[in-house]
C-alpha cells in the first residue's frame, strides 16, 4: 500500500524587472545560464510546479527559449537526460503580472524575499508559511530579486514577505547569490524534515 504524501502547489518567479541598482534606481538585469539552470534544478528536487524567468525584453527571454529549446529537444536532451526534466518547468514571462495569470492560483498568496521586511504588507516566518502551505493547503508563488532586489512597489503589492536569511555572527552577511537563496528558502518550506 502506497502512503500520498501532499505536496503543497508553489511557482517560483525570478524577477529580473522592476528591481533595484546598487543606487537603488529601477532596472532590468540579464538573465544568466547559471541561473536557468540552477534555479530548475533546486525546483525540480523541492516539487515546484513552474519556475518563471520574468523579464520585460523580448531579447532576454529569447535567450532562455534558446537555451531550454537546446536542453529540452536538441543535442542537450541525448546528451543529459537529467538537465531536460528539470528545466521542464521553465517558463519564461515578460510580467510578474503575466506570471502570476499563467500559474492561475487567484486563491494564492504571493510572498516576496528581501531583506527589506520593512516594505512588507505582513512577515511571514518560514515555520508559518510552511503552515500555511501544508496545513492549510494555499498555492503559493514566491519571488526573488535580482540585481540589489524588487523594488518598494513590487514587495508592497506582495501578500507578504518571507523573512531574510540571516548569516552567522557577528557580522551577519546578507549577500547570497539568488541561486543559493532560493535553495535555503525551498528547502525550509517544501522540504520533508
Amino acid at each position: 500500500m502506497s502512503e500520498h504524501v501532499y505536496v503543497p502547489r508553489m511557482a517560483v518567479g525570478l524577477v529580473h524587472y522592476p528591481v533595484r541598482d546598487r543606487m537603488q534606481k529601477t532596472v532590468s538585469t540579464n538573465i544568466t545560464n547559471f541561473d536557468i539552470h540552477d534555479i530548475a534544478r533546486a525546483c525540480q528536487v523541492y516539487g515546484v510546479e513552474k519556475y518563471y524567468i520574468i523579464h520585460p525584453m523580448q531579447e532576454q527571454l529569447m535567450f532562455v527559449e534558446r537555451v531550454l529549446d537546446h536542453w529540452r529537444v536538441g543535442q542537450g536532451s541525448k546528451f543529459n537526460p537529467m538537465r531536460k526534466t528539470a528545466l521542464g518547468s521553465v517558463r519564461t514571462a515578460s510580467s510578474v503580472e503575466a506570471a502570476m495569470a499563467d500559474w492561475n492560483q487567484p486563491d494564492g498568496i504571493t510572498i516576496a524575499t528581501t531583506a527589506r521586511v520593512e516594505w512588507a504588507k505582513r512577515k511571514y516566518q518560514f515555520s508559518e508559511l510552511r503552515h500555511e502551505m501544508h496545513v492549510e493547503k494555499k498555492p503559493v508563488f514566491m519571488l526573488f530579486g535580482t540585481g540589489f532586489g524588487m523594488t518598494k512597489e513590487l514587495i508592497g503589492s506582495c501578500s507578504g514577505v518571507l523573512e531574510s536569511i540571516r548569516g552567522a555572527p557577528p557580522q551577519d552577511y546578507r549577500h547570497l547569490s539568488v541561486r543559493s537563496a532560493v535553495s535555503i528558502c525551498l528547502d525550509r518550506v517544501m522540504g520533508p524534515w
